[in-house]
């Protein structure tokens, strides 16, 4: 049964919306325009967070996911994304493609135990490292928790940041922005 037209432009406000909130995570220095350099210095602060160095086999793959899902967002290869393209390219293709990986190397480098899971203090060390305010990640944190066993998932986790990009209920993104 697909949406009724009403229910279909609300999913699309919704996922603009949310867009909108993660571009302005992204872009760094606030200038409207998110800059390789923005994109790109999402690894280094989550390296500098979480005390990892150059030569850490996660940091390699962190950092070569970070440059591939950039490449694959400024298609025009100027350097730089607006939010209509941002808006225009992410969605759930994109996500699963691209960002997954992405996100995904970066959840590693905060997972120190190496177990699949962030505890709060992990998961808030790395949403912070990636421009969330700190009590918003903590919050973040405990929407996700759903089972109160004070760890978070990967799968859980990237879930919820598709979830919330495409437009779908993701208590961790409203907590989150």
């Amino acid at each position: 049964m697909s949406p009724t037209p009403a229910a279909a432009e609300a999913e699309t406000e919704a996922a603009t919306a949310a867009r909108g909130r993660v571009f302005a995570m992204m872009d760094a220095d606030g200038d409207g325009v998110i800059a390789a350099h923005d994109y790109l210095s999402r690894v280094d602060r989550a390296v500098r967070a979480t005390e990892r160095t150059e030569d850490d086999p996660l940091v390699v793959a962190a950092r070569a996911e970070a440059h591939k899902a950039w490449g694959a967002m400024d298609a025009d290869g100027d350097g730089k994304l607006t939010f209509d393209e941002y808006n225009a390219w992410v969605g759930a293709d994109k996500f699963d493609n691209v960002c997954r990986f992405a996100l995904g190397a970066l959840f590693d480098l905060a997972d120190a135990d190496g177990d699949g899971a962030l505890g709060k203090t992990e998961f808030t060390l790395l949403r912070t490292a990636l421009n969330n305010p700190p009590g918003n990640a903590a919050a973040a944190f405990d929407a996700l928790d759903a089972d109160g066993d004070g760890r978070v998932g990967r799968d859980a986790y990237l879930a919820s940041i598709r979830a919330y990009i495409v437009g779908d209920s993701s208590p961790m993104g409203e907590a989150l922005y």
